[in-house]
């Protein structure tokens, strides 16, 4: 890069803005640098050439997010599109490099650096000395140091009169940022969030408690439920503790008792067991002796003798039964054939059924099989006689009847015989048993004093069997009592767990707290220990009523919940603090800004007069504050005044001129004013730099001498920027940049040195 430095005069100003480096920016295709060292620097060159691009690169890499303020319509638009010769660009990028010796920025760095990429695609990049950082961070860092995103100290071509043409609200923006007041918009609007943030959670903390709240509630009740449950877990723990403690205790004392006590009877009685197996044994070898056989062979032969008799009588009584039937037969047919035939009468069937009564009677008094089958084959007999003599027949059986009477009466006598015989040996019989035995009555009367002894032992056997079967008994009882307890034990395990077998140690005391004896436990009445069985079951029952589960998980729920809540309530508490301090934070920032902002017009209104009087030789202007009216935002399209916002209008007066407002100004008065306004800024609270882009382009030789006059005056303060085409403005520089551009539409930065150009003047 060629270089024509023309330097005129370096003042002992601090400089903030040291360099500036463009590279694919609008029209500089190439990396172009500038170098601000002296208080103005001056931009030259010919329409078209790219001037103005290089404020527009200020506005770019300073934030501006306006692609429209920099002359574009899209993001693509700010990188170089490209020539017949030089192919386009991909991305811009524009980096400002700050001195900041003096802190001016909030940054522990002697020199800051600002960087600003953007691509094709649209993607913007922030660096801050080569780290990425946001956007937001850019306008915080450039705030503090009075530079503002307005862009109140950066006027591009044709800009000048843009604060007169300004409304109200808009320029009262312009004169804040100039002021330097912005940080405290930033801080206000950064207060707005915060404090909208802050509203929307106290907002979802109250949704969630009131969605946490039913559940809350149930919980404590099933809490209060699992409370009380557990204060009958206690006391059916106690209860269980002293049921079990005097039950074991009980049934183990006795059944150790019943133990011991069992043994002497169990060995008395296997002693008289043994004795009595001995005395039976003796008392049967007397049973099997000759005697005794004897005497039962001879009962053995009566027994037969009595049953052949018995034989012989029913046969006999049987025949005399037939024979006495048949005689009546006979008797009856024989008066049957004189009577006509009739009908059977009431009285003879009586009569019929009585004498079968009787033939069955006298059958079964003389009993076996023969006599029984002649009897049932009679009764047959007669009772179809007696049919067919219902039919009004009478048939004649008399000469059989006769027949058989004649049989059974030669039967008869070979009976009586038989008879008589069996009686004779019946006798015989029984006098030989008798003989023999009363030869076994003498042989068993010597027995007899055994026979007592064995029947003595056999009492004493009873008596420790009766005394063993009352022990059983109690042993059953204990045994039911300890199995009662083992189902009570496990009962316990599954209600109390693991510490219902602590009943071991447990120390049973009486009502008063005295501990109870061990002999107290074992002969208290077992009725008042299924008392306290009853009363266990009432306590299971009223803790299955409770219905509560696992006490544990619910109270931990419980507490979680609980503690959800209360630091859900706690947040509230400290979201509505944050909202009074947020709200106390914005009445204070407002306060300041409204102070500082009162002061500021003042000055500036100071500095506008003053400086409007220089331009125009007279006159007078200044700032007026003004209410501008907002309408509301309904829906309904209401026309209802809602509140006023607070603007600044510009009051001015010609000299030998009656104007009554800015739309009265003439071209050039317009920008007098704009550039006396705009000075006027600058003066009460300067910003590191100022570029003023042709703003002196509507100015005569009178007044750019003028012009010149301030920009020196101002240049005390801020560091100047021009780009200019007036001579007048030019020869107030430091530093004069010149700008072309070649048949390539590329913009170049051209300079040299001050002296060199004297030289080759000469």
């Amino acid at each position: 890069m060629e270089s024509i430095l023309l330097v005129q005069r370096v003042g002992k100003e601090v400089m903030y803005l040291k360099e500036l480096t463009i590279n694919g920016f609008k029209s500089f295709a190439k990396k172009s640098d500038f170098e601000f060292s002296v208080p103005i620097t001056a931009i030259v060159g010919p329409n078209g050439s790219g001037k103005s691009n290089v404020a527009e690169s200020f506005r770019f890499v300073l934030g501006e997010q306006s692609v429209k303020s920099m002359r574009g319509k899209k993001g693509e638009d700010l990188i170089w599109g490209g020539s017949e010769k030089v192919a386009r660009g991909n991305r811009a990028a524009v980096e400002l490099t700050f001195d900041n010796s003096q802190r001016t920025f909030t940054l522990d760095f002697d020199e800051v650096k600002i960087e600003r990429i953007v691509h094709r695609d649209g993607q913007n990049e922030y660096k801050l000395n080569g780290s990425q950082v946001r956007l937001k961070d850019i306008h915080e860092l450039l705030a503090n140091a009075n530079i503002g995103s307005t862009g109140h100290h950066i006027i591009s071509q044709g800009e000048a009169d843009r604060i007169l043409s300004a409304g109200p609200k808009e320029r009262r923006e312009m004169i804040e940022d100039a002021l330097g007041l912005k940080v405290f918009q930033l801080k206000k609007q950064e207060t707005v969030r915060k404090l909208e943030k802050t509203e929307d959670n106290i907002k979802q903390v109250e949704s969630l408690r009131r969605e946490a709240a039913p559940h809350l509630k149930y919980l404590k009740k099933q809490v209060e439920k699992a409370e009380r449950s557990l204060d009958v877990q206690a006391e059916l723990k106690r209860a269980y503790m002293e049921y079990l403690k005097r039950e074991d205790t009980y049934v183990a004392h006795h059944v150790d008792r019943l133990l011991l006590q069992r043994r002497i009877p169990e060995t008395e009685l296997e002693s008289l067991k043994e004795k009595i197996a001995a005395a039976k044994a003796a008392l049967q070898d007397d049973e099997d002796s000759e005697t005794k056989a004897a005497m039962q062979a001879a009962e053995q032969v009566y027994k037969q003798a009595s049953d052949i008799r018995q034989k012989a009588q029913h046969q006999l009584s049987s025949i005399q039964g037939q024979i006495s039937y048949l005689e009546r037969r006979i008797d009856t047919a024989h008066q049957t054939k004189k009577a006509q035939p009739k009908l059977i009468s009431y009285t003879q069937l009586e009569e019929l059924v009585e004498e079968v009564a009787q033939q069955v009677d006298q059958a079964k008094r003389r009993g076996g099989e023969e006599i029984l089958q002649q009897a049932l084959t009679t009764l047959v007999e007669q009772l179809r006689s007696f049919l067919k003599l219902s039919e009004g027949e009478v048939i004649d059986t008399t000469e059989s009847d006769r027949l058989e009477l004649d049989a059974l009466r030669s039967a008869l006598t070979q009976a009586e015989e038989a008879v008589s015989v069996a009686l004779v040996q019946e006798q015989e019989a029984e006098e030989a048993a008798v003989a023999k035995r009363t030869e076994k009555m003498t042989d068993l009367e010597s027995k007899r004093v055994a026979e007592r002894e064995m029947f003595e032992l056999m009492q004493q056997r009873r008596e420790k069997e009766a005394e063993l079967q009352k022990i059983d008994a109690e042993q059953a009882v204990l045994e039911r009592d300890r199995e009662d307890f083992k189902q009570e034990l496990q009962e316990a395990v599954s209600l109390l767990g693991r510490g219902a077998t602590e009943y071991f140690t447990y120390q049973v005391v009486d009502s008063s707290g005295v501990a109870v004896s061990h002999e107290h436990i074992v002969t208290e009445e077992r009725e008042v220990q299924r008392t306290r069985r009853r009363q266990l079951e009432k306590l299971k029952i009223r803790l299955e009523e409770l219905g509560v589960g696992n006490t544990d998980e619910l109270l931990l729920e419980y507490q979680n919940a609980k503690e959800r809540d209360e630091f859900l309530e706690r947040e509230l508490a400290d979201l509505a603090q944050s909202v009074q301090n947020l709200r106390e934070l914005m009445v204070d920032l407002q306060s300041k800004l409204e102070v500082q902002f009162t002061e500021g017009i003042q000055k500036i209104t100071t500095e506008f007069s003053r400086f409007f009087a220089l331009m125009f030789g007279g006159g007078s202007a200044g700032l007026e504050r003004v209410a501008i009216k907002t309408r509301s935002n309904e829906e309904d399209d209401s026309t209802e005044e809602k509140e006023t916002e607070e603007g600044i209008e510009l009051v001015v007066s010609l000299p030998n001129k009656r104007v009554r407002g800015l739309d009265m100004l003439s071209g050039g008065e317009r920008a007098l004013t704009s550039i006396a306004l705009i000075f006027a800024m600058s003066q009460v609270n300067p910003p590191p730099f100022i570029i003023l882009d042709e703003t002196d382009a509507a100015l005569d030789e009178a007044n750019s001498r003028r012009y010149g006059d301030m920009i020196e005056a101002l240049a005390k303060r801020s560091q100047l920027i021009l780009i200019t085409h007036n001579r007048e403005t030019m020869s107030r520089a430091g530093i004069l940049y010149g700008i072309t551009m070649g048949i390539d539409g590329i913009s170049k930065v051209l300079s040299v040195k001050f002296d060199e150009a004297v030289v080759n003047a000469k």
